[in-house]
């Protein structure tokens, strides 16, 4: 229990943010498994939207720095090789 306020006030404002970055990190997670699963069925235009989608969620988790910009390029990089390997 902490005996300055605005010690109070700083752990509500972690909880909340807690949420959101969780949240934030579970859509990367989900956005990223059913372009996997897209990729491994080889179908090209599902795994396009979902690789829109995936990078949708991955550019607004690192706007607020839910994780880090290179988790980003990383999996940028690797989701966009996996979806020209199948066009290929």
């Amino acid at each position: 229990m902490p005996n300055i306020k605005s010690q109070e006030k700083r752990d509500r404002q972690n909880k909340v943010r807690n949420l959101k970055n969780k949240a934030l990190k579970a859509r990367i997670k989900h956005f990223h498994k059913k372009f996997l699963e897209a990729v491994d069925a080889k179908d090209a235009e599902s795994a396009k939207e979902n690789l829109d989608l995936l990078y949708k969620a991955l550019d607004k988790a690192a706007k607020n720095n839910a994780v880090h910009s290179n988790f980003v390029a990383n999996r940028k990089s690797g989701a966009a090789k996996k979806l020209t390997s199948i066009k290929a």
